[in-house]
């Protein structure tokens, strides 16, 4: 009897240990999951904005926060959403300009070439892409933006002009939960707008221009950030950068203006030479400073 209760006791000992034992290990995992699951809540919500396209950046920086459209007089705007296609497949790596020849040729004669077939997952990227690969397309970057922009006299080429791309764009912004949708009646019409709806991603990417030409100004045009080199003279480009200034302080502005105009004043050749990287990126730039 003695044995049996001894027996019993350390077989009830053992479960109870093993029992605590399984409950710790469980609570732990919980809490492990628990806290991967809030780094990657977190992370996705820091890097909500930074999913973003240039394309996307430049079009929220053009809307009307509340009437969700952008200003009937930019006739720019359009242009440089093309210009913002070709430069995002730059920085996915799937363009670059042809290899510089012996006899060293201007960065807006060489050719764009494909570099990278495998699909961007972005529709509109990804038909940019299809054009640009096809064979016989080969050309230089001011023809590819003026095609992709349906700006041409020749009627077998249209086939590369991309149709509704503001609308396109906005309805991405939609889908990721910065924008929403609406409708504007203006007397003899009514047109789909897309207001604002997330002020944060918009106040983000506004900061981010700001910093770029004040608190983060490098001094040094070939250490700052390409993605946002390129959508400062992205959005000068669209005519919708001076929306960004807006909330500055009259100094700051001044500051601010005087370091794009250094942008726009500098030597692209002189910087691709410097650098010997990011061509392409140089060569929109380059068609946008004529």
């Amino acid at each position: 009897m003695s044995l049996y209760r001894n027996s019993t006791s350390g077989l009830t000992q053992r479960r109870t240990e093993a029992t605590i034992a399984a409950a710790s290990h469980s609570k732990n995992k919980s809490d492990i999951e628990n806290s991967s699951d809030d780094d990657h809540l977190q992370a996705d919500s820091s890097d909500k904005d930074m999913r973003l396209t240039l394309m996307e950046e430049v079009l929220l920086l053009g809307l009307k926060d509340r009437e969700g459209y952008t200003s009937f007089w930019n006739d720019c705007i359009s242009s440089g959403l093309r210009g913002c296609i070709l430069v995002e497949l730059t920085l996915r790596g799937r363009i670059q300009l042809e290899k510089q020849p012996a006899r060293r040729k201007s960065l807006l004669l060489r050719k764009v070439r494909c570099k990278n077939e495998a699909p961007t997952g972005d529709v509109l990227l990804d038909e940019a892409l299809n054009h640009i690969r096809r064979i016989g397309t080969d050309e230089s970057v001011q023809v590819w933006i003026d095609l992709l922009s349906g700006e041409t006299w020749n009627p077998l080429k249209l086939q590369y002009q991309l149709r509704n791309v503001r609308e396109r764009i906005a309805k991405n912004l939609v889908e990721k939960g910065v924008l929403t949708t609406g409708k504007q009646n203006f007397v003899l019409f009514d047109m789909t707008t897309h207001p604002l709806c997330d002020e944060n991603i918009k106040s983000r990417l506004v900061k981010r221009v700001q910093d770029a030409v004040l608190s983060k100004w490098p001094n040094d045009v070939t250490k700052m950030e390409p993605r946002t080199l390129a959508l400062i003279y992205l959005a000068h480009a669209s005519d919708v950068l001076e929306n960004a200034f807006q909330p500055l302080s009259d100094e700051d502005y001044d500051i601010a203006m005087r370091r794009v105009r250094y942008l726009l004043d500098i030597d692209v050749d002189e910087q691709v030479s410097q650098t010997n990287t990011m061509e392409l990126l140089w060569a929109v730039i380059s068609v946008y400073l004529k």
